[in-house]
């Protein structure tokens, strides 16, 4: 019963009723024309024909420098060597004994 229970489920949900398309789309623009297709080679045309400006690049050399500084310090060693050192060494247990 309880593996039919997911089936029974799904079946009592394609019983719902479809959604009304009817009358979705007026009448007004059920007559009109269709649009005017136009080639796609004049309006690529014109669009590469204006002149794309660049955003100013103040301060970006700056901010450029510092991300490249931050990204080499997180490059380097994450733990010092003395630091490395003494958690190679282990904990001494004999006092735990």
């Amino acid at each position: 019963m309880r593996n039919a229970l997911p089936l029974m489920l799904l079946l009592a949900s394609a019983c719902a009723p479809f959604p009304a398309l009817e009358n979705r789309v007026s009448a007004e623009a059920a007559r009109a024309d269709y649009p005017t297709l136009v080639p796609l080679g004049g309006i690529l045309a014109a669009a590469q024909s204006q002149a794309t400006e660049l955003p100013p690049t103040d301060g970006i050399d700056g901010r450029l420098a510092a991300l490249q500084a931050r990204a080499a310090r997180l490059r380097g060693t994450i733990i010092d060597a003395p630091t490395r050192t003494r958690m190679q060494t282990g904990i001494a247990t004999a006092p735990l004994r």
